[in-house]
């Protein structure tokens, strides 16, 4: 996962300050063809490159909307493929409708896959195996499990749920490539227990020092020239002791 951060501190979703505890995931997709972070991240961080209408969310109403969400996944200027953390993962976003229909908001972070045409299978994929990265760290870091009862789910199934508005989202795509909510659930599971545990840190043995005192001079020019050849061999901690 290549993820970066760029929080979307102008948007009025982020400065109405609210959080929740994180119960689940909800994975939307844009639903416009273009697969480009800068025209929803902005502004440029010298890796987003320029947006030229200044469209991104970024802004207190984004197309006049209140819309914004914890995330987006899609491409760098480069053509690489990132992901965008947009909102603090425990903010309070605004990307499963409003009213009872959107109290989704109250419980999942909610993250956008930037579409295209739908039919660019490489970059199908990439993304998705982005996103499904996206999601198992999120798994990890708030302890979900991913195969459990509407802990991830698509917008289209919020819908269904009744705790979302009526959108299609992701379930218009995966199927043309071949994937689902079930495929991606049990792609995120298979991270999730495919990645090995940390291991500890082993403690090393302290070094050991050993101090040297290097004979007495009466000329303390011979102390220093003796002081100057025992260092060049290698014995840092030695000393003189003049009289």
């Amino acid at each position: 996962m290549n993820l970066r951060k760029l929080i979307f501190t102008n948007n009025a979703c982020y400065k109405a300050g609210r959080t929740i505890t994180v119960k689940g995931i909800m994975v939307h997709s844009t639903g416009a063809n273009n697969p480009n972070l800068r025209r929803y991240v902005g502004p440029d961080d010298g890796l987003l490159g320029k947006n030229q209408y200044n469209n991104h969310w970024n802004q207190d109403k984004p197309d006049g909307r209140q819309v914004c969400v914890h995330g987006f996944v899609g491409k760098l200027a480069d053509g690489r493929i990132a992901t965008y953390q947009t909102l603090p993962w425990n903010h309070r976003g605004w990307h499963g409708g409003s009213g009872s229909k959107g109290s989704v908001n109250n419980t999942h972070i909610g993250f956008e896959i930037c579409e295209d045409g739908l039919t660019d299978k490489a970059y199908f994929n990439a993304v998705y195996r982005e996103a499904a990265e996206l999601c198992a760290y999120l798994c990890k870091e708030y302890k979900l499990d991913p195969m459990a009862d509407g802990v991830i789910i698509g917008h289209y199934e919020g819908h269904k749920r009744g705790i979302a508005s009526n959108h299609a989202d992701p379930g218009h795509w995966f199927p043309k490539h071949g994937k689902s909510m079930d495929t991606f659930r049990a792609e995120v599971k298979r991270l999730l227990t495919a990645t090995e545990p940390s291991k500890p840190l082993i403690p090393t043995e302290p070094k050991k020092l050993y101090r040297v005192q290097v004979g007495a001079y009466a000329v303390k020019a011979n102390a220093d020239a003796m002081l100057k050849r025992v260092k060049a061999a290698g014995f840092t901690d030695a000393f003189i002791k003049t009289e």
